[in-house]
This record gives structure tokens, sequence and C-alpha cells, in this order.
């Protein structure tokens, strides 16, 4: 099951967020061998994580995170351009509204099965790809760029989710060469990776769906969780306009980079309130965040 945090939500879920920080420290550092910053609580935090990145996040059937992948967009600082700018060959920065920078993705291989069905690695990684490129269509972004490797390449090409072309040219870099790849959001690699995995549904839970599994596993939470609205899906808005505008208000809120920009999405908010009948906005709040029309 999958669940998206981003600047909306991850005050709510920051027990989660934690778990999703521990995993990469687990996978980047101990199992990698990244030189990656983890502080003295395990987590492995880098600057990208302060700019409201979206992180999408996977919990097996036992609710505890066993997989994750962090989205950013390119119009401000990103890895692709700030750290593996060499890969670009001198090309110019990728900065497009429309374009999302995916990075951080890892998997719990210790939790995790091997073969097919659900709670195996292979699932595991279609599941995040899945809502992901759903998030991001949602959203209206068109294309996302991620650095790889050639087994990485090698296991997206298998998988229905090959990329369509590449940036720059592939270089040494540690132990590894790494490339620049580009993948289109698009119903047909949605389907594609839907059909290798067997896929079938809503891959998204629902706030309270996703706070109900993870307290099972970790009943230190119940103490302190609030309680948690229904949030809107990318399938929802698909059937309901009303829950699209809501998406839409909360996109505009994760979009935000300064203070003016925050105060001028939760504006929107308050004028929509304002213009709409009772019984229409009752509607759009229950697919909002709580904090978002306090």
């Amino acid at each position: 099951m999958i669940i998206v945090l981003d600047a909306l939500n991850r005050d709510i879920f920051a027990d989660i967020m934690r778990d999703v920080f521990a995993l990469r420290a687990r996978v980047f550092r101990d199992r990698l061998g990244w030189d990656v910053q983890v502080n003295e609580e395990g987590l492995e935090i880098d600057v990208f994580d302060g700019l409201d990145p979206a992180y999408v996040v996977s919990l097996d059937d036992e609710g505890r995170v066993v997989g994750t992948m962090r989205l950013l967009q390119t119009t401000g600082p990103h890895m692709m351009t700030d750290v593996f700018a060499e890969l670009l060959d001198g090309e110019p920065a990728l900065r497009d509204p429309q374009v999302w920078e995916a990075t951080r993705f890892c998997i719990d291989t210790e939790r995790l099965g091997r073969g097919a069905g659900r709670n195996t690695v292979s699932y595991v990684t279609s599941e995040i790809m899945v809502g992901a490129f759903e998030y991001a269509m949602q959203a209206g972004v068109t294309d996302a760029v991620a650095v790889i490797d050639p087994v990485m390449n090698r296991l997206m090409r298998r998988s229905g989710n090959a990329p369509y072309d590449y940036l720059g040219s592939a270089k040494p870099m540690g132990k590894v060469v790494a490339m620049a790849a580009l993948m289109d959001a698009s119903a047909e690699r949605v389907a594609s990776i839907r059909e290798f995995a067997g896929i079938e549904g809503d891959v998204f839970g629902t706030e309270e769906e996703i706070r109900t599994m993870f307290t099972v596993t970790h009943p230190e939470v119940r103490k302190t969780a609030a309680p948690v609205a229904p949030a809107a899906s990318a399938s929802d808005a698909a059937q309901n306009p009303l829950v699209a505008l809501a998406i839409y208000c909360r996109d505009q809120l994760q979009a935000a980079r300064t203070d003016e920009e925050r105060e001028a999405a939760q504006a929107l908010v308050s004028e929509i309130a304002r213009s709409v009948p009772k019984s229409v906005w009752s509607e759009i709040r229950n697919a909002l965040p709580e904090h978002m029309t306090a």
C-alpha cells in the first residue's frame, strides 16, 4: 500500500517519515557503503530533504515501511544539476516545472521476499513506481529524471519501465557507472508496470487506513496519533471534480517555496471556502488535510 508524504501531511505522519529516513540509512550507508549523512538518531537526511519534496512510501501488509522514493521539482536545487552535473556533458541545467527528479529510491530487502507476489522486492519496486507516476500525472508532471546505474537500467527494461532517453553520457562515479535516465509520466507506462507486476486496483491507501496499519506494528503511536481525515487520492479525482479541486489546492501548497507562496496557496483555500455553497465546501474540506482548512 502506498502513501505520499508531502508538505501537507508530513507532520501528521512524522513517525512514518522517521522510518523512511531510517530505512535510507540502513540501505545507503550500511548496505551500499555510500558516503551519506546519518545523524545521531540513525536517520539519513540530506539538504534536498529540506526543499519540500514528496515521498512515495510503501507499507507492507504488517504496516511497516518497506520502500520509498523521493520526488523533487527541478525548478530549484536538485541532485541532477547540483550533484551530478558532470553527467550532462555541459548541457544546460534541467529546470522544468513539468519534470520531477526521482532520488533516494530504496527497498528493504531484508524484510521483503524474492520472486513474485505481494511483499516481494519486485512487487514493491513496481508498486512504488506506479504510485510515483500516478501521483506525478495528477500534479501535471510529464517526465521524470533519475540517476541510475546499468544494473537498475536493466531491471527497469525488464519490468516494463524502460527509460525512453538519457541525458549526457554514462560516467564512472565511485564504484558504479552512473547515467541520467528519462521516463515519461504516462498512462501507458503505468499500465506496462502494472501488467509486469500483476498490480490491480488502487495502490494508494487513505490516511486513515495507513494510520491504522502503522499503529498495529507501532503501538507507541496510538497514544500520540491525531485523528486523520480521509485524504484525496489520484483515483478519487478522476471521479469527482471537487476532489480534483482539493488536490489542486494541496499541490499548490506543496509547490510553494516561500512564505509568500504558502500564504497565497492558503488564501486560495480560504477564497474557495467563501465562494462556494456550504454543501460544496463540506465535500472539498473532507478531501483536504485538516490543517489546511483550520
